[in-house]
């Protein structure tokens, strides 16, 4: 039955009135979560050690590309690297060496508002929106391409959202906007709707520039040269390519003491091989790489192995995901990551549907599943993904925030204290007698168990009277009313002024130069 002719019924306010009462208090929120339970480690130390050694072999007799970067040649020449044009050549174990010697296994990652800053590394995860869609389907269902309006929307659902401790990137291309000055409206939107931490433009090393730049009207220049307030996503071009815009943008924030995810982006049959140990390989190598152009820029600046791969269908060359194969490199990549010591950035709601149904559903949560169980650290693409990283849904923003939200509880693992021991509960029942009026149930009826904001638990005829709506329908309500209750974070006035003094300086060099 449409919705268009679905009955209206009860109004259900009663269990909106709950739901918003619930999740209204932006308390709750946390700052990333801390891991109580095991990781699952999927390969044995033999295996994983002979996939360091084959990328060890493919640094040493292949090498990567360093694309129109003839300082970052000089550079890594310099560090025992052997350069011939652009191939660069690393002597086995030598990557390895200079990450480990110099990136930190942990970092933090401050927001304006200290309560909000993360650590990212360690046993914690950090739950990040979708980065870089095109297109948004709409509240009315429409996909159309993304506007600035929407950006600023998703800034401010991930700021009300507490199951997402992050800010996020490029939440969506405001292709209102022109591309050589959409990165600082898309900063400035992070900053005024949001006092969680974020993530600077990298399409370009002047606009990278432009955000740390930004960030020192928040933070102050001393306080940013000193600690990380912003993280990049650094993408390789693989296979085994570092070209000139991500190394450059990767400059300018290791440079500046700020955050870069080193991240290959493999579609595994077409950008690497269609093995799960061969496209591991190729990671590793890449990351390790990259990683250690970083260090090498400044020692110590904070880097996170970033790992996006995913499969392509050999009958249609069309990209897949929520398959198998990518989530057991998934598990690897984690144990990897761990073995280097540095942060591990995978994982996220990802799916190729087009609609907030049920192949996005299953395809997201296979991979949020497999991402909680691997260990990752930074998870973005958390939120919102549709087509293949194409659109960005309102619906499954909503949907997978709840997911998110069910993850933080697995994650936390489970209470071993008295109270949760229960045997006061065991002794007032006894044997034949229910637990729904007992005093421990009593204590602890509102926060026991998940309470899900979208899941329809109620009989037929209750769903029936109240419209009959899908999970998608009540995601579009839930998101219209967080939208309609969002109020700002302070922000001081001084500081909200110097950002737009600088925006407009910004925009009128770029309009009389390019650039």
């Amino acid at each position: 039955m449409g919705a268009s002719t679905r009955r209206k019924g009860r109004s259900g306010g009663g269990r909106r009135a709950r739901i918003e009462a619930r999740s209204s208090n932006q308390s709750t929120a946390r700052p990333g979560i801390d891991r109580n339970i095991p990781y699952y480690d999927l390969l044995p130390d033999e295996t994983l050690a002979l996939i360091e050694h084959n990328a060890d072999l493919l640094l040493e007799e292949i090498g990567v590309d360093f694309n129109g970067n003839p300082e970052a040649l000089e550079l890594l020449s310099a560090a025992g690297a052997k350069v011939d044009g652009e191939r660069v050549r690393f002597p086995a174990g030598l990557c390895r060496e200079l990450v480990q010697a110099t990136a930190p296994a942990e970092f933090v990652q401050h927001a304006r508002n200290p309560e909000r800053s993360v650590t990212i590394g360690g046993d914690r995860t950090v739950f990040v929106p979708a980065y870089g869609p095109p297109f948004v389907r709409a509240l009315d269902g429409e996909r159309r391409y993304a506007t600035l309006e929407d950006f600023q929307n998703f800034v401010k659902l991930a700021y009300l959202l507490p199951s997402l401790h992050h800010s996020g990137g490029t939440v969506c291309e405001p292709v209102d906007i022109p591309v050589e000055e959409r990165h600082l409206d898309m900063l400035y939107a992070h900053i005024k709707y949001s006092d969680k931490p974020l993530m600077g433009s990298v399409t370009a090393p002047s606009r990278a520039a432009d955000s740390v730049a930004m960030m020192e009207q928040v933070f102050g220049a001393e306080f940013l040269q000193s600690n990380t307030v912003l993280t990049s996503l650094i993408n390789f071009n693989s296979p085994l390519v570092f070209d000139q815009v991500m190394m450059g943008a990767a400059r300018v924030y290791a440079e500046n003491n700020q955050a870069t995810i080193i991240s290959p982006f493999v579609l595994a049959g077409a950008m690497s091989p269609v093995t799960v140990m061969g496209t591991l390989t190729q990671i590793l190598a890449e990351a390790l790489a990259g990683m250690t152009y970083v260090q090498l820029v400044r020692p110590g600046a904070p880097v996170i192995f970033g790992m996006f791969a995913s499969a392509v269908s050999m009958q249609s060359g069309a990209p897949t995901f929520g398959t198998p194969e990518p989530n057991l490199m998934l598990l690897a990549g984690g144990q990897l990551a761990r073995r280097l010591g540095v942060p591990f950035r995978s994982g996220g709601g990802l799916c190729s549907s087009k609609i907030a149904d049920a192949q996005a559903a299953y395809e997201a949560a296979n991979t949020l599943q497999v991402s909680a169980m691997a260990g990752v650290n930074f998870m973005l693409h958390a939120a919102g993904w549709l087509e293949g990283g194409l659109c960005m849904g309102y619906d499954k923003f909503i949907m997978d925030a709840d997911q998110l939200g069910m993850l933080s509880v697995l994650l936390s693992g489970v209470d071993t204290s008295d109270n949760a021991q229960a045997l006061d509960a065991f002794r007032e029942v006894g044997p034949g007698a229910h637990f729904l009026g007992s005093a421990h149930t009593l204590a602890n009826f509102e926060s026991a168990f998940y309470r899900s904001d979208l899941a329809d638990n109620n009989s037929f005829e209750q769903w029936q009277a109240e419209g009959e709506k899908d999970c998608a329908e009540r995601a579009i309500e839930r998101c219209k009313s967080l939208l309609d209750s969002y109020e700002p974070p302070p922000l001081d006035p001084a500081i909200d002024e110097a950002m737009i003094d600088f925006m407009a300086r910004r925009k009128a060099e770029i309009d009389a130069n390019g650039a």
